[in-house]
């Protein structure tokens, strides 16, 4: 299975991109939002992939985010729901938003080309649970990070900084507030 393609971006067109990985070219649908992540031609991206075997072809789908991908997975297992109206859902928002938008409901914001009123209103029915389960944990895991330290913590491992690195930065800094501690841990990484 294909999880991860990485590489330079070869060709970048509406609904796919192709990246040269080690002297092969890998197309990969993408979505409108997935697109909007990948840079120029001829720089280098990593997209999180998904292969969907067929009798007759092999395609392989990209995304930007664990999370987009997750969600194409779950629209794969709605009935009448295939990959192309999949990355047609996908390209109306980011995954977050459609997460809401299932959990909520709202049938006009699941509708793309190609999705009329009964397929986001079926994709409702069956994703509503799945979904409304996973959006709890990303309220439940958004309010436990509260501690200025861990903010701190994550925004630094964001700019690429190790562990290691980070809690030597951190050591020794006062503040209240997370802006604090980050603008202290910035300071000492220019010294």
């Amino acid at each position: 299975m294909i999880a991860l393609i990485s590489g330079r971006v070869v060709v970048r067109r509406p609904d796919h991109v192709i990246v040269d990985c080690g002297g092969v070219g890998y197309r990969l649908a993408v979505s409108a939002e997935t697109l909007r992540h990948v840079p120029a031609i001829g720089n280098d991206v990593s997209l999180h992939a998904h292969l969907v075997v067929r009798d007759d072809a092999l395609a392989l789908y990209g995304f930007s985010s664990e999370t987009e991908r997750d969600l194409f997975l779950m629209l794969l297992g709605v009935q009448t729901v295939g990959p192309k109206m999949a990355i047609a859902v996908l390209s109306g928002a980011p995954p977050r938003e459609l997460l809401a938008a299932v959990a909520a409901g709202d049938v006009s914001r699941l509708r793309a080309p190609g999705v009329g009123k009964r397929t986001a209103e079926r994709i409702i029915v069956e994703l509503r649970e799945k979904v409304a389960a996973s959006v709890a944990e990303d309220e439940i895991s958004i309010t436990r990070s509260d501690d200025p330290r861990t903010v701190a913590r994550e925004a630094l491992a964001g700019l690429g900084y190790g562990a290691d690195e980070i809690e030597s930065l951190l050591d020794g800094a006062d503040g209240d507030s997370a802006e604090q501690l980050i603008s202290h841990a910035l300071r000492s990484a220019r010294r």
